[in-house]
């Protein structure tokens, strides 16, 4: 009897969030990256550079706002606000998950809803645009 070996499955490299990570994969695949690493020691800002660069060029395509979603948004951007009610904060969560594909979870962080209701300013915006 044939003993069956197990199937190898080959890691998937996980997909660029933004031009850093790509940048990263070119640099590693022709081995700049070994030779910068050599030439300036493990923390030579590649890390924080592969960061901006992602967050200023991010790799992302939306998905439409829903007619109640814009204008649920109106309403809640046109008052400044110091602090965001809990439904407030599971409408915004909502909408922040589903137009970009996001799994994010309740969270009291205030630096991740600044960062939360900035993209999701950001899409907003550009409907306010066209």
């Amino acid at each position: 009897m044939e003993e069956s070996k197990p199937k190898q499955t080959r890691k998937r490299k996980p997909r660029s969030k933004g031009l850093g990570d790509t940048v990263e994969k070119i640099t590693t695949a022709t081995g700049i990256k070994a030779l910068v690493k050599f030439a300036f020691g493990e923390d030579c800002g590649c890390d924080k550079r592969k960061e901006y660069l992602n967050k200023k060029f991010p790799y992302f395509k939306p998905n439409c706002l829903t007619e109640d979603e814009y204008n649920y948004l109106t309403k809640f951007f046109e008052v400044k606000k110091l602090s965001i009610r809990p439904t407030e904060q599971n409408e915004l969560l909502k909408i922040y998950n589903r137009v970009l594909n996001q799994k994010q979870e309740p969270t009291n962080c205030s630096d991740c809803w600044r960062d939360i209701i900035n993209k999701i300013k950001t899409v907003y915006d550009a409907y306010e645009t066209n």
